[in-house]
């Protein structure tokens, strides 16, 4: 491989894994805090869940997702 090449190809992999590390700690901190609103959910009482819309089977449905499931419900 020539210099050029090689030069490009490390460039390549850094960008690459720069950006694939920056994904992945942003995807940790969702899932921290989706895991943290979730506790924080599931201690709210009947007065605050009616005040947020949200009824005792929904709060407790969502509380029990796993911290890595962070998208909207289906």
């Amino acid at each position: 491989m020539s210099d050029h090449a090689t030069t490009f190809f490390h460039h390549a992999v850094t960008r690459t894994s720069t950006r694939a590390r920056h994904t992945l700690v942003h995807r940790l901190g969702l899932m921290w805090e989706a895991r943290r609103t979730r506790r924080i959910l599931a201690e709210l009482d009947a007065r605050q869940l009616k005040d947020i819309g949200v009824s005792r089977s929904e709060a407790e449905a969502e509380a029990a997702r796993a911290p890595w499931d962070i998208g909207p419900r289906r």
